[in-house]
């Protein structure tokens, strides 16, 4: 991509700036700024069951063991000097953890959040596992975030996948955490058994509308030692192809962006030895769809002008991701009939035909 000069602060010209934004998706505070954050892998404890697409412990790298194990090499990390971290329990259903072991965790991470060893703690659980008296007594126990594993709003794809529960529930539970003062983070799962591209796009829209605190968007992997390796073996389950996983995560973000809702991740970890048989995977996927969900949105500022575009001005640390991985878009942006180029402003901006370029 060539240079673009500095532009004229005018806009609304043929031969000036048509349109200064910024790049649409909310801004997260650096990762400087925020506490890291130290994970407590339960794998499957509390889960009152297996999804066909769930193996923890080949995505956690972490075998089932038991819950006392666990807190005591929590207490022990947390007596070892060191920042603010901010504690977060995945893997299992925590909310379902038998008793009295949820309030052992949170009782450990209280008195530790009392010495500002611990900054914030979070958990993930099912939607059908959030009852208010719950939520209330592990809020008053220090809990401050939960990520409900929704995976899907869509019956026909809960239903295929043995989540156990409806798209209503998965509504409640999410309203139940927003009505009990905990912040809320939505997982989502493009691709699941028995699920359609709009369904997932009206997944993300309805997400959206819940103003979570984040969302994370895992599309689905077939996985050695899942169920639905099984019915991949045998042809009942064919997985999305990549092009129609970006294609969909892309919208997603879109819609996520235009809420105000940042994507805490798109795409499932890349570790070694992770047995994927099958599914969308790329080492670049997050970029893949990021930059496509860019792409959109030029598109719809395009749509807004009175005067055609013929250059698109993008920041310099945004080269990557404006032409998205391997310039894969440039032919896209060309049938746009836009001329992408570097400046040096911190927005994107749209200029005229006779905008003054180097």
């Amino acid at each position: 991509m060539r240079s673009c000069l500095k532009a004229p602060d005018q806009e609304g010209g043929g031969g000036c700036i048509l349109a200064r934004f910024p790049h649409p998706e909310p801004q997260r505070p650096p990762k400087k700024a925020r506490p890291p954050v130290l994970p407590v892998f339960l794998p499957f404890a509390g889960c009152p069951g297996r999804c066909v697409f769930c193996n923890q412990t080949a995505q956690t790298g972490q075998a089932p063991r038991p819950l006392d194990a666990a807190l005591r090499d929590l207490e022990e990390a947390l007596s070892r000097p060191g920042p603010p971290v901010e504690l977060a329990f995945y893997g299992g259903t925590f909310t379902a953890l038998p008793e009295p072991w949820p309030r052992r965790f949170l009782e450990c991470a209280g008195r530790h959040l009392a010495t500002g060893r611990v900054a914030r703690v979070r958990c993930s659980t099912r939607p059908d596992a959030v009852g208010a008296v719950t939520l209330a007594q592990l809020r008053d126990l220090g809990l401050s975030l939960v990520e409900l594993g929704v995976q899907s709003f869509d019956d026909a794809a809960l239903a295929a996948s043995r989540r156990g529960y409806d798209g209503a529930a998965a509504l409640r539970g999410c309203e139940a955490v927003l009505a009990a003062g905990l912040a809320l983070g939505v997982q989502l799962m493009p691709g699941m058994p028995g699920q359609r591209p709009e369904a997932f796009a009206a997944d993300a829209a309805r997400a959206a509308a819940l103003a979570p605190e984040l969302c994370r968007l895992y599309p689905c992997l077939v996985l050695e030692g899942t169920e639905l390796a099984a019915l991949w073996r045998a042809g009942a389950y064919a997985p999305w192809p990549l092009d129609r996983t970006v294609d969909a995560l892309a919208g997603a973000l879109a819609v996520l962006w235009r809420a105000g809702v940042p994507a805490a991740r798109v795409g499932l970890a890349e570790e070694p030895g992770l047995p994927v048989l099958a599914g969308p995977r790329h080492p670049a996927l997050g970029q893949l769809a990021r930059s496509k969900a860019l792409l959109l949105h030029v598109r719809e500022r395009l749509a807004g002008l009175c005067v055609p575009a013929r250059t698109l001005c993008a920041p310099r640390r945004l080269q990557g991701e404006v032409l998205g991985h391997k310039n894969a878009l440039a032919a896209e942006y060309a049938a746009l009939g836009l001329d992408v180029r570097l400046w040096d402003a911190a927005e994107l901006a749209l200029l005229g035909p006779d905008a003054p370029l180097a």
